[in-house]
């Protein structure tokens, strides 16, 4: 079923190209109500702090890059970023927000798309491995340590498993999503406890670092292969 999902969840970041910053700056349906909306900002600031700390001075891989919002991090250390997305729209978003920095841009399905082996130094991944089917986290993950080279790192931000003032559900495997439009879709959606996390990779080579941010809004994990990686 989850495979089935795949086509339209690309139709859907498309169609949601425009509206999509509105999650992470929590706009229009996106506000949280209260303190929550001050605690997600906090939450924030941590996970891109993190992830401006991990960044090595080298070719990163981002995938599913969307607008920016990782890439804007991303290149404020990185030699070199390779952005790849399905979606033109968010790769134009994308383009427009870091004007001038170094960033390749490549718009492809990221589980069709054959860059070079061993290429990288790390490869990042902004809300994209809870959108990764059962049925392929395996082959996802070889593909992943055959593109790094040897030593290289990995760190993805995801969302949180029992984000407060979400309806994050760790069971689901699916989640019905509604654009400003009306237009809906369904996509493939897996809400990862840090602990799962490291044990599901602990069994594929991988030393993986995992927690949520302090008010538990949003997953990051650093991850490194335990034979030091590369294809």
């Amino acid at each position: 079923m989850s495979e089935g999902r795949l086509g339209g969840q690309v139709d859907y970041y498309r169609a949601r190209a425009g509206e999509y910053d509105d999650f992470w700056f929590r706009r229009g349906a996106y506000e949280l109500e209260g303190p929550l909306q001050a605690q997600w900002f906090e939450d924030a600031a941590e996970a891109e702090e993190a992830v401006r700390r991990w960044v090595p001075a080298g070719a990163v891989l981002e995938l599913a890059c969307g607008t920016g919002i990782w890439t804007r991090v991303l290149v404020q250390r990185a030699a070199r970023v390779t952005a790849v997305d399905a979606s033109p729209e968010m790769i134009e978003l994308n383009r427009h927000r870091v004007s001038g920095a170094p960033v390749d841009y490549v718009v492809a399905d990221v589980f069709s798309w054959a860059p070079p082996k061993a290429a990288f130094d790390a490869v990042f991944m902004g809300y994209w491995h809870s959108h990764v089917p059962d049925g392929r986290l395996d082959t996802f993950w070889a593909w992943v340590r055959s593109v790094l080279r040897p030593g290289g790192r990995v760190m993805l931000v995801d969302s949180s498993p029992y984000p407060p003032g979400t309806p994050g559900d760790p069971a689901a495997r699916a989640e019905a999503r509604t654009l400003n439009d009306g237009r809906r879709f369904e996509v493939v959606k897996r809400y990862w406890d840090p602990g799962d996390l490291r044990a599901y990779l602990a069994g594929r080579g991988w030393q993986t670092r995992a927690r949520t941010t302090g008010h538990g809004m949003v997953l990051l994990a650093e991850l490194e292969a335990l034979d030091g990686g590369g294809a």
